[in-house]
């Protein structure tokens, strides 16, 4: 009987220990938590809560629910369009090409024909006034992926005025939970139960997914960022389709790159390069790494790529 005891307790230990989710990555020892109050203020609508929630591999767990006003509260927003092809860059934002930034000042919409090596661009009259959008509905219009010819060679200028009224909720993680297996982001929002969202900036504007250059200039549209990387959606709000360092950020003492936001299964996103201008050499397919301070985290990808980082690591909120 004590030899049946043993067997019997020695077998339900083992059940135990396998009953566990194999998919959570216990070689990291430092988890950090999402720190709410690094985010700014006068970005969110309401003060963040925490609320009950579940995560992608199962775990139940605590939340930060965040509510935003989709607006850019820590540096100017735009402008976009130039008015004029003699306009210098302070007139424009900027446009993401081929992995490269390029202002968008009146010389680049006067060459686009040569630029893209279509002489169906020429996107301004006789006077060299460029044709851009004016009204909310003229935005609208000319952002529907359906757009028709009428505003074929126009700038696509949407302005702040335009949400005003606008906010969005966002669910993360408090507590982070690394993964031995990535997710590939969902191709856009409905695409799937992954998010397409790559996190959150400190001042509450989403980082979101690559934005469709094809589509808008398959349209023979332009639809350019702002110097911070932004531009406005009337269905998103404000959005970054990259990083360029004009938002708020926290700076390391250790000369680590700088934190500007977090991804949306909680782990930090930290600026490309460090204080001395230098990559992590031993970032891993979603662009993140671990070290003693930080924990596990990532770091975003050149601006030019029109994208921040390629996966998540660890587990996000259904």
């Amino acid at each position: 009987m004590k030899i049946s005891s043993l067997f019997f307790f020695l077998l339900s230990l083992l059940i135990f220990s396998c009953s566990c989710n194999k998919e959570v990555d216990t070689t990291v020892d430092v988890i950090k938590d999402v720190d709410p109050t690094l985010f700014v203020s006068t970005g969110l609508a309401q003060a963040i809560t925490i609320v009950p929630c579940t995560l992608s591999d199962g775990t139940t767990t605590d939340c930060y629910e965040i509510v935003t006003n989709v607006i850019a509260t820590d540096h100017n927003m735009g402008p976009w369009c130039p008015s004029n092809i003699s306009d210098d860059a302070s007139a424009g934002g900027i446009w993401l090409e081929g992995g490269q930034v390029y202002d968008v000042d009146g010389a680049f919409v006067q060459n686009m024909a040569t630029f893209y090596s279509d002489n169906t661009w020429h996107m301004y009259d006789t006077n060299g006034d460029i044709y851009k959008t004016t009204t909310q509905q003229e935005c609208a219009d000319a952002a529907n992926p359906n757009v028709g010819v009428a505003y074929q060679n126009y700038c696509v200028e949407c302005l702040p005025s335009y949400i005003a009224n606008m906010t969005q909720t966002y669910t993360i993680p408090v507590t982070p939970v690394k993964l031995t297996t990535t997710t590939s982001f969902a191709m856009g929002p409905g695409g799937g139960n992954a998010p397409s969202s790559r996190g959150l900036a400190l001042n509450g504007v989403v980082f979101d997914a690559p934005a469709p250059t094809d589509a808008i200039l398959g349209a023979y549209t332009l639809a350019p960022f702002d110097d911070a990387g932004g531009h406005i959606n009337l269905n998103a709000g404000y959005h970054y389709h990259a990083a360029t360092g004009l938002s708020t950020k926290i700076t390391q003492s250790d000369g680590h790159a700088a934190l500007i936001g977090y991804a949306m299964d909680g782990h930090a996103m930290y600026e490309r390069l460090d204080a001395n201008g230098d990559e992590p050499t031993d970032l891993d397919a979603c662009r993140g790494h671990y070290d003693d301070t930080r924990g596990y985290h990532y770091h975003v990808a050149a601006a030019g790529t029109n994208s921040f980082i390629d996966c998540l690591y660890g587990a996000y909120a259904n």
